[in-house]
């Protein structure tokens, strides 16, 4: 089991420091099935997770929305047929914090309630991606 799963996550300020590279190497073995992404100079972690229909996954968007809204800590959500991306990063300081590792942690749990194989990351084509 995750440690992460246990920690809540903290206030961030402008000045909160960012995890560092060692950090994110440690955080991310817990987190093993997000991917580190950089968009517009900001890292961020995003997971693409599948669903057997709309309905499924927009269930599981709900969940993580319920989730980000107890933790105070918000991602980007979208949403499509079959299919969830997640997506966290603290907007503050415009990077990762640990709170983002607390809340993969938590988003792949919410999807292991749910069915989905949190062990397994899923790769998209990219022809998948819409621009």
């Amino acid at each position: 089991m995750s440690t992460l799963l246990a920690e809540r996550c903290v206030a961030c300020r402008r000045d909160s420091p960012r995890v560092t590279e060692v950090e994110i190497a440690e955080l991310g073995r817990e987190v093993s099935a997000w991917q580190l992404v950089e968009r517009d100079g900001i890292p961020r972690l995003e997971r693409l997770f599948r669903f057997p229909s709309f309905v499924d996954a927009l269930a599981f968007t709900n969940r993580v929305g319920a989730l980000a809204e107890a933790e105070g800590h918000h991602p980007a959500l979208l949403t499509e047929w079959g299919r969830v991306t997640v997506t966290w990063w603290t907007h503050k300081i415009r990077g990762l914090h640990r709170n983002d590792f607390i809340m993969a942690a938590k988003t792949d749990a919410l999807a292991a309630e749910s069915g989905r194989d949190t062990n397994k990351p899923v790769a998209v084509k990219t022809d998948e991606i819409v621009p």
